[in-house]
C-alpha cells in the first residue's frame, strides 16, 4: 500500500519517569511521523534522580512481543536499547533473526543510565559484542560506551583524532556502520563511519549546537530512535544521522528542566508549543 504509515519497533526498557527508554523512543518516532511499536525488555522503577529497581521481562515474552507486532503490523526499522541481562541479549538476537534482513537495525549500546546506574550485566557484555553488533546496521555509542565496548579505561572526553580512532575500532567489531555521538565531547559533533570506512574513507562529521542549559535525560535514546525512524522513512544513513542529530539537539534544548530534582527529560515533541495551541 503506497500510503502505508512507516513503522519503527523499539526493543528497550521502560522508564517509569517517562524520560528515557521505551517512552523516549515512542515520542521520537511520533516526532518524525512514524508509528511506534515496542517490545519491552525490562521494567525499571526510576525517576530523574536514579534507577531504584529493575525487573527483566522473561525472554519468551520479549520474543512474543516482537513476533506479534511483526506478523500483523510490520516493521520498517528497529531500535535496540536497554538489554540488561545475558538472557535478554540472546533473546533479542534471536528475535532480530525472525525479521526481514532488509529491515535496518539501530543498536544503542545502553550500559549506564544518565544517573550512573549500571543497566547491562557484566556477563551480557560479551554477548552484546558477539551477538548484536554483527546484526546492527548502525551502532550508536557515545565515547564512554565505545571505550567500554573495546575494553578500554573510561578516560573522559575525546578530541577529533581520538574520536575517529574509537569509531574505527568499534566498526571493526562488526556493525555495518558506527555513529559515535558527540554528547560526551567538547565539540558535540557526531562521527559517522560506514562500510568503505574500513578502507580508510573519511568519517562524516555531523555537528550541531550544544545546549548546556537544556535537559538531557533520554537524549541518547531519543537520538537512536530518531535515527531508526528516519531510516524507516527511507532516508539514507547520512540523511538519517543528520535528522537524528537535529531532533535530539532540539529535544535537549526544549528539555523539561522543571520536572524532577535530577536531569530533566528531553522534549522531542515540543510540549510547550502544543500547550499554546
Amino acid at each position: 500500500m503506497a500510503d502505508r504509515t512507516p513503522v519503527a519497533l523499539t526493543i528497550a526498557g521502560s522508564d517509569s519517569g517517562g524520560g528515557a527508554g521505551i517512552q523516549a523512543d515512542l515520542k521520537a518516532f511520533a516526532a518524525r511521523g512514524v508509528h511506534g511499536v515496542c517490545a519491552i525488555t525490562a521494567i525499571t522503577a526510576q525517576n530523574t534522580i536514579g534507577v531504584e529497581a529493575v525487573h527483566q521481562v522473561p525472554p519468551e515474552i520479549l520474543r512474543a512481543q516482537v513476533a506479534a507486532v511483526a506478523s500483523d503490523i510490520g516493521v520498517d526499522a528497529v531500535k535496540v536499547g536497554m538489554l540488561g541481562s545475558l538472557e535478554t541479549t540472546l533473546a533479542v538476537a534471536a528475535a532480530l533473526d525472525e525479521l526481514s534482513p532488509d529491515v535496518p537495525v539501530v543498536v544503542d549500546p545502553v550500559m549506564v543510565s544518565e544517573s550512573g546506574a549500571r543497566l547491562l550485566a557484566p556477563d551480557a557484555h560479551d554477548a552484546l559484542v558477539r551477538e548484536l553488533l554483527p546484526r546492527a546496521s548502525v551502532l550508536t555509542p557515545n565515547v564512554p560506551e565505545a571505550r567500554a565496548l573495546l575494553g578500554e579505561e573510561p578516560v573522559p572526553g575525546a578530541d577529533e583524532a581520538e574520536a575517529e580512532r574509537l569509531a574505527r575500532a568499534v566498526l571493526s567489531l562488526g556493525p555495518g556502520a558506527v555513529l559515535l555521538t558527540g554528547g560526551h565531547r567538547d565539540s558535540a559533533t557526531d562521527l559517522l563511519l560506514a562500510g568503505p570506512a574500513r578502507e580508510g574513507r573519511p568519517a562524516v562529521a555531523i555537528g550541531g549546537p550544544r545546549h548546556p542549559d537544556g535537559a538531557s535525560h533520554g537524549s541518547g535514546c531519543t537520538h537512536s530512535a530518531a535515527l531508526a525512524a528516519s531510516l524507516a522513512l527511507g532516508e539514507t544513513l547520512e540523511q538519517a544521522a543528520r535528522s537524528a542529530r537535529a531532533l535530539a539537539g532540539d529535544a535537549v534544548a526544549r528539555g523539561l528542566r522543571e520536572l524532577g530534582a535530577g536531569a530533566g527529560p528531553v522534549d522531542a515533541i515540543d510540549l510547550a508549543a502544543r500547550r499554546r495551541r
